[in-house]
């Protein structure tokens, strides 16, 4: 055999048997130590126990609280719609252009239009929304526009 067609030996390494006598080298306690919790079957630590120690998630104080009432919607702004050249707007135009994202299964907010920077909003709009922000109805209404709830 020459040494550029030498390969390294398959070495087959065997699994340690635990408890198969002393001269296995994990007679006895198998590999555990002596005593305490990690030499017992089934004695498994969590990851977070601390020892004893009052664990992170308790020492940490508690802050603020979700309420569960609340509703969340697709927004778009007024001066998105000004941008586009359409007249008529409702939530499948708006999803069709992807002002909005697409309503699936699981994500059915309800969509708000709102006023956000549309100081020089004048176009003549029908829209059609689940809701609008009291300054985005005005404006639309005061062009001669049509808020419609839907």
């Amino acid at each position: 055999m020459q040494l550029h067609n030498m390969k390294r030996p398959k070495i087959k390494k065997h699994k340690k048997r635990l408890g198969k006598g002393q001269g296995s080298g994990f007679g006895k306690t198998g590999g555990r130590g002596m005593n305490g919790q990690k030499s017992r079957s089934g004695g498994n630590i969590p990851a977070w126990f601390e020892g004893g120690q009052m664990p992170l998630q308790r020492r940490v104080p508690k802050r603020g609280f979700t309420n569960i009432f609340r509703k969340d919607f697709r927004i778009v702004n007024l001066d998105k719609l000004v941008e586009v050249n359409e007249v008529e707007f409702d939530i499948l135009k708006l999803e069709e252009l992807n002002l909005i994202r697409k309503s699936r299964a699981k994500e059915k907010a309800p969509v708000k239009i709102l006023a956000g920077v549309a100081e020089n909003f004048d176009k003549k709009l029908v829209i059609k929304a689940n809701a609008f922000s009291k300054t985005a109805k005005k404006i639309i209404e005061k062009s001669g526009g049509i808020a419609e709830v839907v």
